[in-house]
């Protein structure tokens, strides 16, 4: 089993298409097939049904993906390790933050450690908190921000802060002068929400399904910038972290009868290998907060 016939195979079995997948690695189509033949023969097995216009794996192809995909993962890992042995630095933290949490607590961090470390560059990407386990998982994030909370064996996890969810309207909205609000209250609103995915939304579906509610959904994006229009301009309300209300103007920040709190946690792959600018940065967030 070579390094380069799992790459095929990993390709084709992303892509679902034999062509799509040699434009990807760029390489002939019919090379590719071959390629993928011969690694088939040499397993014994078929590790594709092959459609007019698919190729979908088969039982044996599934189990095959999860392993190929965690021995590309280390070789990477290992690559990266020899590099730094070398003095060759990663130079690049990839890190995933739910919206809120990037927009309003990270900036902050994020200048403060290139200041010292500016020969570093660190990517930060916007998605919802189910999608960064599955990223931080699949080796796609170095670091990410994920509810400390049934938490996958396969990821280490450092606490960084505690968030109250907030119901979050216009400063005129009728219950804006309240000192907190039902789930029942909330729910007759017109809704602005996250699309499912993000931690809020997950938790609001969870919480109308026990107390007998439909969200009225009026609006549904993940765009920060346009929940936070929508609500000042009393269209709708929704929820947020409390870190939001506290930075932004025009809105009311309301806690629930039943408070909400969150537990939010930096987390990495236990068997990835930490770079030393992965490193350097859980240090300084850690001494930061």
């Amino acid at each position: 089993m070579e390094v380069r016939q799992l790459k095929h195979f990993l390709a084709v079995a992303e892509c679902g298409h034999f062509t799509q997948a040699a434009k990807l690695l760029n390489i002939a189509q019919p090379a590719l097939s071959i390629s993928i033949k011969k690694f088939e023969q040499q397993l014994g097995v078929s590790l594709f049904n092959r459609a007019e216009r698919r190729a979908e794996l088969t039982q044996e192809g599934h189990v095959l993906l999860t392993h190929a995909k965690k021995i590309l993962q280390q070789i990477d890992d290992a690559k990266l390790a020899i590099d730094e042995l070398v003095g060759l630095k990663k130079g690049e933290v990839r890190l995933g933050a739910p919206s809120m949490v990037g927009s309003y607590f990270f900036p902050e961090i994020i200048m403060a450690f290139k200041s010292h470390y500016p020969q570093l560059t660190l990517i930060l990407i916007d998605a919802g908190t189910q999608s960064i386990r599955e990223m931080l998982l699949n080796g796609e994030l170095d670091i990410g921000v994920i509810i400390d909370q049934d938490v996958p064996d396969e990821l280490e996890t450092d606490h960084l802060l505690n968030c109250e969810m907030l119901a979050v309207m216009g400063e005129q909205h009728a219950l804006a002068n309240r000192s907190s609000i039902t789930f029942s209250d909330f729910f007759d609103q017109e809704l602005v929400m996250f699309k499912p995915g993000y931690f809020h939304r997950d938790y609001m579906d969870r919480a109308s399904r026990r107390y007998g509610h439909e969200l009225k959904l009026s609006y549904e994006t993940n765009l920060l910038a346009m929940i936070l229009n929508i609500v000042k301009r009393e269209f709708a309300v929704t929820a947020l972290l409390d870190l939001v209300t506290e930075h932004e103007k025009g809105i009311k920040g309301i806690p629930f009868e039943d408070r909400i709190y969150l537990d939010l946690a930096l987390a990495w792959r236990k068997d990835g290998y930490q770079s030393m600018a992965d490193r350097a940065f859980i240090d300084f967030v850690k001494q930061y907060v």
